[in-house]
């Protein structure tokens, strides 16, 4: 099976690394949007990145201008007619995954695999969606998607062993190392890292110790680069609050019950890093 012509979902910072990358690789890339101000966006982010590479050597001002080549603006789902891949990168909502996939159905290519970054939603119940559920895979890409090498792949009920290779030989293409997951709620990225960003909540919100002190016990002590909290702010604590309830109601297990004080900072609007104030405050 091969893979020539790929197209991504959502031009956010998850789905403009991806098809920065895929592009790089020399893919063809279609960066699909709703709305041509987030296409921009996400093509801007993708330009200051290869910048970033030119000034530091790592690719010549040509290369940067045949990347940016490969890629090109789609507003519309049914520009998926003529690709061999489709990496959906949309908000992590399952209703609004199995829509896209639905309709991803219905108009890609029969050949075509279609593959969801989701970083906790079930892959089956996604592929369920479809009429093509043996040709559903995951492709958990990490945050920053340019920077960080792994690849969580899963595999639904129905994933053939042909599809899994030929995405994992996408990965390999993409300089990225595949790891082969099975689908359980998160994974295994999320399922240990969650609870223990969540674990460092409930640690603050016992007075335990300060953000910084807690911060600094797992950066010196465990020599993680960044601190739970600070961690969380990145990744947004909307989307950490979602991915403990995904494994809360996929589990049943209450050792994943979200920090009230998460709920509460996510009632608050009190985002992370996206919204200027998390655990800590942004400028």
């Amino acid at each position: 099976m091969s893979i020539q012509n790929v197209m991504v979902i959502g031009a956010g910072q998850m789905g403009s690394g991806i098809a920065q990358v895929c592009a790089q690789a020399g893919f063809n890339v279609k960066l699909n949007d709703m709305k041509q101000e987030a296409y921009e966006r996400g093509i801007a982010s993708i330009s200051k990145n290869l910048s970033r590479n030119v000034e530091k050597g790592r690719m010549i001002e040509d290369e940067k201008s045949q990347v940016l080549g490969r890629i090109q603006s789609s507003l519309d789902l049914k520009d998926a007619h003529d690709v061999d891949i489709v990496i959906e990168a949309a908000v992590e909502n399952m209703e609004i995954k199995s829509t896209i996939f639905k309709t991803l159905d219905e108009v890609a290519p029969k050949h075509a695999i279609l593959a969801s970054n989701t970083s906790s939603l079930p892959i089956t119940e996604i592929a369920a969606a479809t009429k093509r559920p043996e040709q559903v895979i995951g492709m958990h890409f990490m945050n920053p998607v340019p920077v960080m090498k792994l690849v969580e792949i899963i595999r639904g009920l129905a994933t053939t062993d042909e599809v899994y290779q030929a995405v994992e030989d996408m990965t390999v293409k993409l300089s990225k190392t595949p790891v082969e997951v099975n689908d359980f709620p998160g994974f295994v990225s999320n399922r240990i890292l969650m609870p223990m960003i969540n674990e460092a909540i409930f640690t603050l919100q016992e007075g335990v110790a300060t953000k910084e002190a807690i911060d600094e016990v797992m950066k010196l002590g465990m020599n993680h680069p960044m601190g739970p909290l600070q961690l969380a702010d990145f990744i947004g604590l909307d989307t950490c609050l979602y991915i403990m309830e995904v494994l809360h109601d996929g589990f049943g297990d209450s050792k994943y019950r979200p920090s009230p004080l998460l709920r509460q900072y996510v009632k608050a609007g009190w985002l992370g890093k996206k919204t200027g104030r998390g655990f800590y405050e942004y400028n």
